[in-house]
């Protein structure tokens, strides 16, 4: 078999990232890198292979994965029905399987046997299901982005207030481009054995820190409001969310008060050789969107 590797839902943020390391990191060659998303036209820029993977059509999955070495299965976003990640990652597992790749990489989250993140279970149960697969594995259980902050941050700021469910909880936010080139660096060489690896940032805080952190950076007051897990849930009702996403967005806030997130690793430089960016870095760089 030949050694090339793919990576799934290269189009996304994340997999766009992996493909954009493995290509600078120069220990594969560009014509052993293989891109899989379920549009391939999105990926015309991406200067590999791209191949279409769709994790609810079996035979898209057998033949992307047809003469792939190693494969990264980045996890789906599927929110809409409870089980449907978990079922698509069990189709690409079964499909890794039979198509002889040796190693599957693949994206999790911190803890998922104690979590309590709704789509926890879908994260846990395919972790089992690659263990069970016989195939060699490396799980990256990816803390909270960085980047996931720029999604509220900006309306906190501009209220001035953080309404809050977290607690003392103290997550370590990540970089997704820090996940990427540890996702990048597992996939072309993959450690020895089967091995499980936290990836966050260089430090825990809780949510005063981080939002006194961010008002360090724009200069404005930010107020943490403790509120309950429900009166999180009226608050993003009122606010307009989605209701199908609201259970989703609340438990993170009740993981984090559980301590579900409180873990700092040196996972990220042991696999990509530097040290993660650092939340106020991320902040200075962002301080215009974040001000937005």
């Amino acid at each position: 078999m030949s050694d090339k590797v793919l990576v799934t839902g290269a189009a996304g943020h994340l997999g766009r990232r992996v493909v954009a390391n493995l290509l600078a990191g120069g220990r594969i060659a560009r014509s052993q890198i293989v891109a899989a998303t379920r549009k391939p036209a999105e990926l015309a820029d991406a200067g590999v292979e791209v191949r279409r993977a769709d994790f609810d059509d079996a035979q898209s999955l057998a033949t992307a994965f047809a003469g792939i070495s190693r494969i990264l299965i980045i996890s789906t976003d599927a929110v809409g029905r409870a089980g449907l990640r978990l079922a698509q990652h069990l189709n690409a597992i079964d499909a890794a399987r039979k198509a002889g790749i040796r190693h599957i990489v693949y994206t999790s989250m911190p803890n998922p046997e104690t979590s309590a993140v709704t789509f926890a279970p879908d994260h846990l149960g395919t972790e089992q299901a690659i263990a069970a697969s016989g195939l060699s594995f490396t799980v990256l259980r990816n803390s909270w982005y960085q980047e996931n902050l720029l999604g509220a941050l900006p309306g906190v700021i501009k209220s001035g207030q953080w309404f809050s469910a977290a607690g003392d909880g103290r997550p370590s936010h990540v970089s997704r481009e820090d996940c990427a080139a540890a996702a990048a660096a597992a996939l072309a060489a993959p450690p020895p054995g089967n091995q499980t690896f936290t990836l966050t940032g260089e430090a825990a805080r809780t949510t005063r820190e981080v939002a006194a952190l961010a008002s360090e950076i724009v200069g404005k007051p930010i107020a943490v409001v403790d509120v309950t897990p429900e009166g999180l849930a009226a608050g993003m009702k009122q606010a307009g969310l989605p209701e199908v996403i609201i259970p989703m967005l609340v438990s993170f806030d009740v993981n984090a008060k559980q301590g579900g997130f409180d873990i700092v690793t040196d996972a990220v430089k042991r696999l990509s050789g530097r040290e993660p960016r650092g939340l106020k870095d991320f902040f200075v760089a962002n301080r215009s969107a974040l001000l937005a």
